[in-house]
């Protein structure tokens, strides 16, 4: 047994060894060339904006950084619309491109201040920063999202969640919070307080104004221990439920033309601390990249070569502070689709999405991530009303993604599923009205809050309305 760092870093040389000539290795070096970058400045001079992955641009007239809800307020009322707000631009939709203003919360930003266990954090802060202000005071997150980049306010409109059966995603440990309207109006709401906007506010795509600051319940900041392993995709299909109802928090990725899945589970201990040691993600990936560019004309030697270089990879352990292990560097880009199915639906969706890929996309190579959410309350949630799975497929950014829509969104929608607000996916505002039990009350509070439209871009236009 060899660990699954020694089989990563072997990786490459491995899949050239298999290919078996000077011709495969020229192949796997051959990358698709770089998607065309938007101009720099459009025609009157404004500077491009972009999302992370790069399919999203715009060139907003106006960009603004307030200090404060005087300041936001103010831009609010008198800013040229669109106006939309940009955190980390992890966003694969078009949520914040807008040729108005652009708003970034990057200067309100951090911890301002506490009730009991409860902390008020500014929207702006980023994550990844929050969890060691809450750690400073002996407190954490109770759980966080793959990817850790995001701003707080951008995490809560979009419905970011990590994973774990009785953990809610992070807007569901939200019990107040501030929004700041077109109207120039700053408004403090709470399950109390003006509910109808608390309850539209948590999960709202910026639409109804901007967050500005949030109350969170937090929890004692615990050690947990994280726990890799490969195992074949079918026992990963077999024993996912169990695992959701046995660790505090479980996913699994599948791998498509493998036969494999990575498992990742994280439970709380009082063992002293073990060092996770460098990222092995990206080095996972480049194995696999390098297998589809070789071996991607037969899916049998394809699969072959991935149980031999990862199949036997033992499992690796971590402990440390839950902030630390919960979410992982993503340097590799990619796009992405993923949708919230009802719990009883997700792993044959699952079986169907790997089975639609291995048969006509044969360019993919990206893990599928499994998540499980717990349900709350928020009108647009994805996970009101019941336990929802996540399941979420990538493309290479560089390669077509395309598919996500003509193959894979299919599927997730006849199993009943309901997009991420920050991924790809192509609903309108009737497809998203069947779906959500108060879509038309959600609408309602949107009206009187920003009447005349003047957070609508483009695309929320398709969603919403005017």
């Amino acid at each position: 047994m060899i660990s699954r760092r020694q089989a990563l870093v072997g990786g490459g040389a491995g899949v050239a060894v298999v290919a078996g000539s000077a011709v495969a290795v020229g192949v796997a070096n051959r990358e698709k060339p770089e998607p065309a970058a938007p101009p720099s400045t459009d025609g009157k001079g404004h500077t491009v904006w972009r999302n992370w992955s790069g399919i999203q641009h715009s060139y907003p007239v106006q960009r603004s950084a307030p200090k404060d809800e005087a300041e936001l307020a103010a831009l609010l009322k008198a800013g040229p619309a669109p106006i939309r707000v940009t955190g980390a631009g992890h966003s694969f939709t078009g949520l914040c491109a807008t040729d108005g203003t652009l708003v970034s919360l990057d200067a309100m930003s951090g911890v301002v201040g506490w009730d009991g266990d409860e902390a008020t954090v500014w929207a702006g802060t980023r994550l990844g920063a929050l969890g060691p202000a809450l750690a400073a005071k002996g407190r954490a997150m109770a759980n966080l999202p793959d990817i850790n980049k995001q701003s707080l306010g951008g995490a809560l409109g979009t419905a970011t969640h990590g994973t774990g059966r009785t953990l809610k995603a992070i807007h569901g440990d939200v019990t107040a919070l501030t929004l700041v309207t077109t109207g120039g109006r700053v408004i403090d709401c709470d399950a109390n307080t003006r509910p109808d906007v608390f309850n539209a506010a948590r999960v709202s795509l910026g639409s109804l104004g901007i967050i500005s600051k949030a109350r969170l319940t937090t929890t004692a900041n615990r050690r947990l221990r994280r726990r890799v392993w490969v195992e074949p995709f079918e026992e990963a299909l077999e024993k996912g439920e169990e695992r959701w109802k046995t660790h505090r928090n479980f996913e699994f990725y599948a791998v498509p033309f493998t036969g494999l899945a990575a498992n990742i589970s994280h439970d709380e201990t009082d063992d002293p601390a073990l060092d996770r040691g460098p990222d092995q993600d990206t080095a996972f990936l480049d194995v696999l990249k390098t297998l589809r560019n070789l071996l991607g004309f037969s899916t049998g030697a394809r699969r072959a070569a991935a149980k031999a270089l990862l199949g036997g990879a033992k499992p690796e352990t971590a402990v440390d502070e839950g902030w630390k292990l919960l979410s992982t560097e993503r340097p590799v880009r990619f796009n992405e689709m993923e949708f919230h199915l009802p719990a009883e639906t997700q792993l044959a969706a699952l079986k169907q999405v790997v089975e639609t890929i291995e048969k006509h996309r044969p360019d993919v190579f990206f893990p599928i991530e499994v998540r499980r959410i717990a349900p709350d309350d928020a009108w647009l949630s994805p996970f009101q009303g019941e336990p929802r799975g996540s399941v979420a497929v990538h493309a290479y950014y560089r390669d077509d993604y395309q598919f996500l829509f003509e193959l894979i969104q299919p599927i997730f929608v006849k199993h009943g599923g309901r997009p991420h607000w920050g991924k790809l996916h192509s609903l309108k505002g009737p497809d998203l009205a069947a779906l959500y039990p108060r879509w038309n009350d959600f609408l309602d509070v949107r009206r009187e809050l920003d009447p005349q439209g003047r957070l609508l871009n483009p695309y929320l236009k398709t969603l919403f309305g005017l």
